[in-house]
C-alpha cells in the first residue's frame, strides 16, 4: 500500500505543486485584502489547499494517462508509473476521478463564481494535454492552465475577477510558459521526430531559450506593477527583485549547446521563486499593515 501511494505520489510529481500553490495563496490573501480589507479565513485556505491539490493530481495523472504512449518511446520518460507498467490505465483513471471530485468539493465550498468558472478550469486542465499534438503555443497554453492557481484563489474569497486579478493571471501565465519552453528544450529531437509541436520545434533551442527571456522580462514587470495596483509596497517589491534575479540566474545556467544545468533551472530556480514572491508579499501585507 505505501509503495503504491509512494508511486501515484512520484507520478503526479507532487512534490511541484509548490509552483502553484504560493500563488493561489497570494491570490487568495491579496484579493481580500485589496477588495475586502480582510485577511481569509483559515477555513477559506483549506478549501483552497483541498481545490489546488484536486486539480494539480488530476492534471498530472490525466496527463500521464494521455501521454502514456509517448513516455514509452522518450528515454527520458519511459521509466515513468504507466510505461514501466507500475499502475495500470484504470488505476490512474480512478485517481483522476477522485482528483476532479476533491477540486469540485472544494469549489462548493468557496464563493459562488469559483463553482461558475470550474468547467473552464476542468476544460483547461483536460485540454492542455492535447495541445502538443497540434500547436506550439502548448506552452502558454500550460501557462494560461496554471495561472488559474492565483485567479483560482483570488475569487475563492472575492468572488469578483478585476483587472488586478487578470494581470496576476497573466504574469504567472508568462512564467509557467517562460520556464516550460526551457524545460522542452531537452526534448528537441524526440519530439521532432514523433511530429510533436513545441516553441523549440518551431523556432530552435536558441531562439527559444530567446523567447523564454522575453516571457520572463515582461513576468517581473508584471509583478512589479502589482505594488501600483494593490496594497504591496517596498517590501513586497524586494522579493520582486529576488525574484528577478532567480529568473535572471535560470538563464545564466542554461545555453543553447548545454542543457545539462536545465533541472536545476527548472525545479530548484522555479520552486524557490514562487515561494519567494509568496512569502515577501505576506510579509509586506501583515507586517506593514
Amino acid at each position: 500500500m505505501f509503495n503504491k501511494i509512494k508511486v501515484f505520489l512520484e507520478m503526479i510529481k507532487f512534490e511541484h505543486t509548490l509552483f502553484a500553490l504560493p500563488f493561489a495563496f497570494m491570490g487568495s490573501i491579496l484579493g481580500a485584502i485589496t477588495l475586502q480589507g480582510r485577511m481569509p479565513s483559515w477555513t477559506e485556505i483549506g478549501w483552497i489547499l483541498v481545490a489546488m491539490v484536486g486539480a494539480r493530481s488530476a492534471a498530472m495523472a490525466l496527463n500521464r494517462v494521455i501521454d502514456a504512449a509517448y513516455d514509452a518511446k522518450n528515454p527520458r520518460t519511459a521509466n515513468r508509473a504507466i510505461p514501466a507498467g507500475l499502475l495500470k490505465f484504470g488505476e490512474v483513471i480512478v485517481f483522476t476521478v477522485v482528483s476532479f471530485g476533491l477540486l469540485i468539493w472544494a469549489a462548493l465550498k468557496l464563493q459562488p463564481l469559483s463553482l461558475l468558472l470550474l468547467p473552464i478550469a476542468v476544460f483547461m486542465l483536460v485540454f492542455y494535454s492535447f495541445t502538443k499534438r497540434f500547436t506550439w503555443l502548448c506552452h502558454v497554453i500550460l501557462g494560461l492552465t496554471i495561472a488559474l492557481a492565483p485567479l483560482g484563489g483570488w475569487v475563492a474569497v472575492t468572488n469578483v475577477v478585476d483587472w488586478t486579478a487578470m494581470v496576476f493571471f497573466l504574469t504567472v501565465a508568462l512564467w509557467t510558459a517562460g520556464f516550460d519552453i526551457v524545460y522542452a528544450c531537452q526534448d528537441y529531437e524526440f519530439d521532432k521526430k514523433e511530429g510533436l509541436h513545441s516553441i523549440p520545434v518551431r523556432f530552435g533551442i536558441a531562439n527559444s531559450l530567446m523567447i523564454a527571456r522575453g516571457f520572463h522580462i515582461v513576468t517581473a514587470i508584471g509583478f512589479i506593477s502589482l505594488t501600483f495596483m494593490t496594497e504591496l509596497s517596498w517590501l513586497y517589491l524586494i522579493g520582486t527583485l529576488i525574484a528577478a534575479g532567480l529568473m535572471i540566474y535560470e538563464h545564466l545556467i542554461v545555453k543553447p549547446n548545454d542543457l545539462t544545468r536545465l533541472n536545476t533551472a527548472f525545479f530548484t530556480m522555479n520552486g524557490v521563486l514562487s515561494v519567494v514572491v509568496f512569502v515577501f508579499s505576506l510579509l509586506d501585507l501583515v507586517v506593514l499593515r
